[in-house]
Formats: C-alpha cells, sequence, structure tokens
C-alpha cells in the first residue's frame, strides 16, 4: 500500500538500541521526522545519520523528533550509535512489519542483481498523527538541511 501526503501514520511501537518500545501513538501532540534507511555503517546511510545529528539542535529548535528505522537488529544499532556518536532514537524492525505498513520495503536492483530491501524514504508526521510530508529517492548528505528548509518555510 502506497502512503500519501494527508494519510494517517500508521502507529507502530519499536524497539531502540537499549530494547526501550517507542510507539508513535506516544508521539501525539508533537511533530516526528521518521526516515527510513537501508542499513547501518553503510557509506550512504552513515553520511545520513551524520547529517541528521548534526543538524538535531535544529530539528530540536523547531520541535522536531527524529526517529531512524532500519530493519537491522538492536546490537547493530548500538555499534552504529556509539561508532558515530548518535544520539537521537534508532529503532529496529527486524520482523519487518513497519517498513511494510509505510510501504518503504521493496525490489531494488544494485550492479544487475534484484533484491529486497528498505527504500531511504521520510515520513513527516504531524502533532495529530496525519503525514504531512514524505520525502523519496533522499540525498544521504543533504537530507537533513532539505528537510529543515522545508520545516523553516
Amino acid at each position: 500500500m502506497k502512503l500519501s501526503v494527508g494519510d494517517r501514520a500508521p502507529l507502530f511501537s519499536l524497539p531502540d538500541k537499549n530494547g526501550t518500545m517507542h510507539a508513535l501513538a506516544d508521539m501525539r501532540g508533537k511533530r516526528v521526522l521518521i526516515y527510513f534507511y537501508p542499513k547501518d555503517d553503510t557509506d550512504g546511510c552513515t553520511k545520513q545519520a551524520c547529517a541528521i545529528e548534526s543538524a538535531l539542535p535544529d530539528f530540536t529548535k523547531l520541535g522536531i523528533t527524529v526517529w531512524g528505522i532500519s530493519v537491522d537488529s538492536v546490537k547493530s544499532h548500538v555499534q552504529f550509535a556509539l561508532k558515530y556518536n548518535l544520539s537521537f532514537t534508532l529503532l529496529s524492525d527486524e520482523g519487518k512489519e513497519v517498513v511494510e505498513k509505510y510501504g518503504v520495503w521493496a525490489k531494488k536492483k544494485f550492479m544487475g542483481r534484484e533484491y529486497m530491501g528498505t527504500l531511504r524514504t521520510s515520513f513527516l508526521i504531524s502533532p495529530t498523527g496525519i503525514i504531512e510530508k514524505i520525502y523519496e529517492n533522499v540525498k544521504p548528505e543533504t537530507h537533513a538541511e532539505d528537510v529543515l528548509q522545508d520545516l523553516r518555510k
């Protein structure tokens, strides 16, 4: 199912790197940027995560909570966050339930090989739980700044 701007964001609950559960329903009244990324500690995902970490004070000033979601394990998130000093929340979707609900688990191609993987996509969720904006085919290096520019408009 393809989600659109104006749709209600699918609810979920996932563990962070400490095993603490985070539920989207608990974020009512707050804006949330949920960014889906393919894999911890890979080139593009590291660039994207580090750019978001650098921009975190700006997101915080604008009242935005940032959650990164991948299908990597909680243990992988611990190592990724420690290695790059990431302070925002990374959530583990090992069961692929949330990537499927958000329509970002899809067939991908790399060097002529097809495989299933996570599409680099972000969703800006309103305080009422509605999808305000969808960012598809994100550029890892500039994604944080692109979102911040939109938020400042």
